[in-house]
């Protein structure tokens, strides 16, 4: 009886620690791309009448390191701010350039709108404000507006802790080129965005697993689990 009690607790334990390795190990996240409106696109709701993006932001966490994702095109701009009354005019013509950027400009003069892909990281703790200012700020009222509040979660991953050589700009197109390439605007210097959960160095696998964690997480999380090993083996025992 005394026999088949302490497997019965040594099961027990097993179990638990399993648990807690699952929780521990599912604590550490990784950095998360989003797609703005996901499949709608960034757009005002003129042309895309089911766009929401306050809908869209809501229930989402926001952290260092992330990247939006914006898939538009040349008929519409992406303005960053961290400038609320910038925000509420949907104008960043008086807009310090310290505080508001013009990530992608629209090309009203282009005879079809051609396809855009941006890919923006957050890399400032509090509230991003997001819009397109086109055509007198008429995009920007119908609805191609958003802002985020921006938390610490990992801090920057270390290729986006280097300042770029130069400010972020708009790729235009060549005057007079029928399919110009989609504009981006992320530095040189970053690295495409993915979903990593460390700061790998440029000559690991790119294709490792992005819930992968750091030796030095893989070394607290052993820690803790070795701890909690302990302690319920001592309760088994005393049973």
């Amino acid at each position: 009886m005394e026999q088949s009690s302490k497997s019965l607790g040594l099961m027990l334990s097993y179990t638990t620690l399993l648990f807690l390795a699952s929780v521990l190990i599912g604590s550490v996240e990784a950095y998360k791309n989003y797609t703005v409106g996901d499949s709608l696109g960034w757009y005002d709701t003129l042309e895309k009448p089911h766009v929401n993006y306050q809908k869209w932001v809501s229930g989402k966490t926001f952290s260092l390191g992330d990247f939006l994702i914006f898939n538009t095109d040349t008929n519409h701009s992406v303005i960053q701010s961290y400038n609320f009354t910038t925000y509420k005019l949907c104008d960043f013509d008086d807009a310090l350039s310290n505080d508001t950027s013009q990530l992608s400009a629209a090309d009203p003069s282009a005879a079809s709108p051609s396809a855009v892909y941006l890919a923006v990281p957050l890399v400032k703790v509090g509230m991003t404000y997001f819009f397109s200012s086109d055509y007198d700020g008429e995009q920007c009222k119908n609805g191609q507006h958003f802002k985020i509040n921006v938390t610490y979660g990992q801090g920057l991953p270390k290729s986006l802790k280097e300042p770029a050589d130069e400010a972020p700009g708009p790729a235009d197109p060549e005057s007079g080129d029928d399919q110009p390439t989609p504009a981006t605007s992320v530095p040189s210097s970053f690295n495409n965005p993915r979903d990593i959960s460390s700061d790998d160095d440029d000559d690991k696998d790119d294709t490792k697993a992005s819930d992968s964690v750091s030796l030095a997480e893989f070394l607290n999380l052993y820690g803790r689990l070795l701890n909690g090993f302990f302690v319920l083996l001592g309760i088994v025992c005393i049973v």
